[in-house]
């Protein structure tokens, strides 16, 4: 296949709540979306998962608006692409910036797809079309308010709760969580919150026998986790250090933790999704499909990706309404009331797009042609 065409669009989406990390506050998500096109009209969408600023990890909205405009789509436009899978070698010459290759390489993987007539997550290799599906829950201003929040999740049948934790919310309000709702599958995302000096801390969590503790220290470390893994009994998740096979190939050889959060955009798309995969899988580490506030196309390709057999723990992939009043797809994801989310058998990302919706949301947009 040949891109003709590629359309760059940001959108700014109002959250229907605040979602707070120990990075900070986001109210509004802007939100950088790609559109992929063919001489014969066949188009394919993919987003760009990055964060308002660089925090989470270097990449950030206008950074990735930069380089996929400037540097990224020029690469892609025009070539004989043999198929999606290559499209990451198409790229590799560009040394980081995997959120934004991932926006172009989903898309492309989304084009393909409808070309073939198959959904997206069957020609990933998919083989669970059920998804069981969990929530990640910010911090909030109160406990009494985490609480509201955990039990409306719950009720809404979801499987497994994340809370979000940082030195100032973390063991009281765990045990207080653990007081008031027993046994649920629970765990903490600590977003590199904590050093080997909170060690004594971060080993009294045992006592609440999370599924696990994700990236409890620093974003881009494997040997400090290592030690911390080997002192504490909850299994530690790694997020934001994972960028590729080869690092996850590393850290299962470190022992720096038991599961690994797999998110597209971090690294690089589906194609290096799947080859992670297959290696935490080879290894008996569990993997689980990672959130970053997506919209609804980022969220469809999310669902695809979590159909593969190594994603065996309920991810951060929930119902449209969580996050948005009006979605840009359609239908909106929704989650069935034993907490699980079924693939589409429609071809592509088996949605489809609100075109409309998105030009109302539109701040800017920019169109390379052939």
């Amino acid at each position: 296949m040949k891109i003709s065409r590629i359309e760059l669009i940001e959108i700014k989406m109002p959250l229907v709540h605040f979602f707070e990390t120990s990075f900070g506050r986001t109210y509004e998500r802007r939100i950088i979306l790609a559109r992929v096109e063919t001489a014969n009209g066949a188009e394919g969408w993919g987003e760009c998962t990055a964060g308002e600023t660089p925090s989470y990890c270097e990449e950030w909205t206008e950074s990735c608006w930069a380089i996929l405009k400037d540097i990224l789509s020029p690469m892609i436009l025009n070539r004989e692409i043999e198929s999606a899978a290559q499209v990451w070698d198409l790229m590799r010459k560009i040394r980081g910036n995997r959120m934004a290759k991932a926006t172009l390489e989903t898309a492309i993987w989304d084009l393909e797809a409808k070309q073939l007539n198959v959904p997206l997550w069957k020609h990933l290799g998919g083989v669970n079309r059920e998804i069981d599906c969990g929530v990640s829950i910010g911090i909030q201003d109160s406990v009494e308010q985490l609480f509201e929040k955990i039990q409306t999740e719950l009720d809404a049948g979801y499987k497994r709760i994340k809370i979000k934790i940082a030195p100032h919310w973390d063991y009281e309000v765990i045990r207080r969580v653990r007081e008031r709702f027993g046994d649920i599958l629970l765990m903490g995302d600590a977003n590199s919150a904590y050093t080997l000096e909170d060690i004594d801390l971060l080993k009294s969590l045992d006592e609440f026998d999370l599924m696990m503790l994700e990236q409890p220290l620093a974003h881009d470390d494997i040997v400090d986790h290592a030690k911390l893994q080997q002192a504490i009994k909850t299994p530690i998740c790694l997020d934001e250090p994972i960028h590729s096979a080869d690092d996850a190939r590393k850290a299962i050889e470190l022992k720096s933790g038991k599961i690994i959060n797999l998110k597209n955009g971090r690294v690089g798309g589906h194609s290096e999704s799947k080859r992670i995969e297959a290696i935490c899988r080879e290894n008996s580490i569990p993997v689980w499909c990672g959130g970053m506030l997506e919209s609804g196309i980022g969220r469809a390709h999310n669902i695809a990706i979590s159909t593969l057999a190594g994603y065996t723990l309920p991810g951060d992939v929930s119902a449209s309404k969580r996050y948005w009043r009006e979605d840009i797809i359609e239908p909106a994801v929704e989650v069935t009331k034993e907490g699980a989310i079924i693939a589409s058998e429609k071809p592509g990302i088996g949605f489809e797009v609100k075109r409309d919706r998105i030009d109302k949301l539109a701040v800017r947009r920019v169109e390379t042609n052939g």
